[in-house]
């Protein structure tokens, strides 16, 4: 028995990832779970580049695009939890809804 793994396999993959990320991102008040549901999109693009540059004959190039996701989503990760943090500090919560009065 031989399985074999095509195109289509990654790209339901990636759909399932993208959807839960939209779903985290739509129905978490929790900002953690928010910036989980964005990883979780970055990581859906990941399997979409690199699927797309094996089996598409781009060589590297989609490899390349998903490291570069990669240490993007990392920077994104570190400045989102420092803003999360001075949140944390300022309201002592974490809940988006409840921060509300940033806009003011």
């Amino acid at each position: 028995m031989s399985l074999v793994v095509s195109l289509q396999h990654f790209i339901f993959v990636s759909a399932i990832l993208l959807s839960l990320g939209v779903y985290a991102i739509l129905t978490r008040r929790n900002a953690i779970m928010v910036l989980m549901g964005i990883e979780l999109i970055l990581n859906s693009a990941n399997i979409n580049f690199v699927a797309f540059s094996r089996f598409g004959g781009m060589d590297v190039n989609g490899h390349l695009a998903a490291i570069f996701v990669i240490f993007l989503a990392a920077c994104e990760a570190a400045v989102a939890l420092a803003i999360v943090l001075n949140i944390y500090k300022q309201f002592n919560t974490v809940n988006v809804d409840e921060v509300a009065t940033m806009k003011d």
